[in-house]
């Protein structure tokens, strides 16, 4: 059998039957320092798909760093075929400042597909799309709720894709909710070029958690071994579908003041259930925070202070609330009981 050909990424040649860090220029700041997007490419003895796994496009997202950091860590890479490119950090400058922006203030899933001649983030977009995104069959996007939330493990994906209904369910994430494209994110600008994305959810900003992690990795793993690129040593089967859901609504404070949560992620709730109390600091007034629709929480504030407006609980819509809640509870379950592939440390 002919050897395959080297993959070739920002003028480094990467062997079949290899792996390697790859430092893609994207430019300096004004003290003279150059930035940068490290892609590690792992390139298979034997040909199949290429897929991407992206994390920290926004900057202060570092859930998915240490779920990319995890899997690189795992055996079953070492006979990998085809060819998985990881990228950690897409949005440097923003994960030295923790920080969800560039250092311009822009967001960088806000600026696909970007500009050779733009903006840093317009760059940075640009180069991300054409020298990784576009070379390749498929790719998963990890993220983290914004500063001051939470999100319970989901699975965002495009209305009307059955290729990528079908992954996600196979991900094994909690929730798979059906998400419209936004203009100038990486999701819609993929799809234009027809590379299909699994956008991955879960916890929250600048802090890690561990159930996330674990479902991160677990769910990369299962989709790298449905596209036939990995054995199945270690990779568990989802015991629970997800629960898919179409539609969702923030529930908002309807007053300011201290927040007291009675409902957190992953819990399923009636329209009219008692979500949460936000009080006045005198303790003189209190307003129930309610469920306006029958759902699951997919995510909300954990800010005890809160203003009037602020957006506290991500309700999405379920038909069934018995079926979603035995669901989760073995979906959480296996995530508690599958294997940490040589990392035993709970963070």
């Amino acid at each position: 059998m002919a050897r395959r050909e080297p993959f070739r990424l920002g003028g480094v040649d990467v062997a079949a039957g290899s792996r390697q860090t790859i430092d893609l220029p994207v430019s300096v700041l004004s003290d003279h320092t150059p930035v940068s997007m490290s892609a590690h490419v792992i390139h298979g003895r034997k040909p199949g798909p290429t897929i991407f796994v992206s994390a920290g496009i926004h900057g202060d997202e570092v859930i998915g760093v240490e779920i990319v950091r995890r899997l690189l860590t795992i055996k079953n890479l070492q006979t990998l075929r085809g060819t998985l490119i990881c990228i950690p950090i897409v949005n440097a400058p923003g994960f030295l400042i923790r920080s969800r922006y560039l250092p311009d203030r822009r967001d960088l899933n806000r600026s696909f597909p970007g500009s050779d001649a733009g903006s840093l983030a317009s760059r940075l977009a640009d180069i991300f799309l054409r020298k990784i995104v576009s070379r390749c069959d498929l790719g998963i996007d990890l993220h983290s709720a914004a500063a001051h939330r939470t999100n319970l493990p989901q699975i965002r994906i495009s209305p009307d894709k059955p290729e990528t209904r079908r992954l996600a369910r196979l991900f094994g994430a909690p929730v798979v909710l059906r998400s419209p494209l936004r203009e100038g994110s990486l999701r819609a600008a993929a799809e234009d070029i027809g590379v299909d994305v699994l956008l991955y959810e879960a916890g929250e900003a600048l802090r890690f958690d561990e159930m996330s992690v674990r479902a991160g990795v677990m769910g990369i793993l299962r989709v790298l071994l449905d596209q036939g690129m990995i054995s199945r040593r270690g990779v568990s089967k989802s015991k629970a579908d997800p629960v898919f859901c179409t539609s969702s609504r923030w529930i908002r404070a309807g007053q300011g003041g201290l927040l007291r949560t009675y409902k957190s992620e992953g819990d399923t709730v009636d329209q009219g259930d008692v979500l949460a109390v936000v009080s006045d600091p005198f303790g003189e007034v209190e307003a129930d925070v309610v469920a306006t629709l029958p759902g699951i929480i997919v995510g909300r504030a954990v800010l005890p202070i809160v203003n009037e407006g602020d957006a506290l609980f991500h309700v999405a819509r379920v038909e069934n609330s018995k079926e979603a809640d035995d669901k989760m509870a073995t979906i959480s379950t296996q995530l508690e009981d599958d294997p940490l592939f040589d990392e035993d440390e709970i963070i």
